[in-house]
C-alpha cells in the first residue's frame, strides 16, 4: 500500500479542511473555493493534490465538475492504522 501521497496531501491545514467541506456532499470547485481566501487557481492546485492522492474523485455533470471524498482510501487508511495498534 502507498500512502506516502495520500499524507503528503493530508499534511496541509488547507487540503484537510478542504475534506471536511466535503463531508456534506460533492461541491464544485466554485463551492469548495468559497470560505478560503484564494484564487481560483490555487483552490485548483489543492484539488489536484487531493485528488492525486485518491483521497477524492471529479465527476462532470453539465458544465461544472463535482468533487467529492473518495471513501474506500480512507477506509484503507484507517484500516492500516488500526492494523498498527495489533491485537492487545
Amino acid at each position: 500500500m502507498a500512502f506516502q501521497e495520500t499524507f503528503k496531501a493530508l499534511s496541509d491545514p488547507t487540503r484537510r479542511a478542504i475534506l471536511d467541506l466535503l463531508k456534506g456532499g460533492a461541491k464544485t470547485a466554485g463551492e469548495i473555493g468559497v470560505p478560503f481566501d484564494m484564487t481560483g487557481a490555487t483552490v485548483s492546485h489543492h484539488l489536484s493534490v487531493l485528488k492525486e492522492a485518491g483521497l477524492i474523485s471529479d465527476e462532470r455533470r453539465g458544465k461544472y465538475i463535482y468533487y467529492e471524498l473518495n471513501v474506500t482510501i480512507l477506509d484503507e487508511i484507517t484500516g492500516w492504522i488500526a492494523g498498527l495498534k495489533g491485537d492487545s
